[in-house]
């Protein structure tokens, strides 16, 4: 089996779907049952043989970093490829983070996904065909919510399907895929592109075989939203914690089906249920919150919005 020991984690987005949580972290840097996603991700990414690790940033970038540091807790050594003042985009960030990937050929995961997926599979579907990008795809089984990939019998990319009656028996891309320096190298430096919807259209265009799909049946989550964060963290929960929690909960005090994040103090006889507590945030005694999201703000205030979730 041909290895491929390098990954490039895309992290710098801001998370828009996912506030008011991400104006308190980075969407990778969000804990998913204790541990921030991007720590996640590089634990597994470590135990299908990456070594060596690059994230891009950009929004609250210090929270990203001070999850990971140097990734040498983890097994891997972290880099950081930084996009200032502009985001560069699914493609534009690859390109800027070439010359610290320093490889022809490495993996591309997004940054707010987790999955189970076996890379071994994907790493042999990509040499054996010769493709310059190959995308790990499931059955799209909800063509009028998602847009998919369309690829012909023999795994080529034949387009993209807009969502509706034309995405039937299309696939869904989750994020891991493995692709090519040369995909990124011509695009022009520090100028946002995008993969899908640009270069890799023109790469169809003109190389037509050179995306591929590879289909499994691999689980994975995909933190877009409150409610997917919330539903993911409930997935996750039962897994083993590997990070401490730094909450301190008055022995009066009820928390139930509640996530807290680093730093939580909730006093005596305050009430947290069906909650999303984030940094710092100290719960006043005797005050109740049921299907809120609590915000610590600069002031040491606490800032309350709904929690939707289903």
């Amino acid at each position: 089996m041909t290895s491929i020991s390098h990954a490039l984690v895309l992290a710098a987005g801001l998370g828009t779907r996912l506030q008011p949580l991400t104006s308190v972290r980075a969407k990778p840097a969000i804990p998913v049952a204790g541990e921030p996603i991007a720590r996640r991700i590089i634990r597994w990414l470590v135990a299908n043989g990456v070594t060596d690790v690059t994230i891009n940033l950009h929004h609250l970038p210090e929270t990203i970093t001070k999850a990971v540091g140097d990734g040498s807790d983890l097994g891997a050594r972290a880099r950081y490829s930084w996009e200032q003042p502009t985001i560069l985009g699914s493609a534009g960030g690859p390109r800027q983070a070439l010359d610290i990937l320093g490889v022809d050929t490495f993996f591309l995961i997004n940054g707010d996904t987790l999955t189970d997926l076996d890379l071994r599979g994907l790493i042999d579907a990509h040499a054996e065909s010769g493709a310059l990008v190959t995308m790990a795809l499931v059955p799209n089984l909800k063509p009028l919510q998602y847009s998919g990939i369309r690829l012909a019998e023999d795994r080529r990319m034949i387009g993209v399907a807009p969502r509706g009656p034309a995405a039937a028996g299309s696939f869904h891309f989750f994020g891991v895929q493995i692709a090519s320096r040369s995909v990124f190298a011509g695009l022009p430096a520090g100028q946002p592109a995008n993969s899908i919807g640009g270069c890799y259209d023109a790469l169809l265009a003109r190389q037509p075989g050179a995306i591929r799909g590879f289909v499994t049946d691999a689980r994975y989550w995909d933190i877009g939203t409150v409610d997917d964060y919330w539903q993911t963290s409930w997935s996750w929960s039962e897994a083993p914690r590997t990070m401490p929690s730094t909450a301190r909960i008055h022995e009066s005090a009820s928390v139930r089906r509640s996530i807290l994040w680093d730093d939580v103090e909730v006093n005596k006889h305050a009430v947290v249920e069906e909650c999303v507590v984030t940094d710092g945030v100290h719960v006043p005694a005797g005050t109740e919150y049921r299907q809120k999201v609590l915000i610590r703000g600069v002031d040491g205030t606490t800032f309350v919005a709904p929690l939707e979730i289903t």
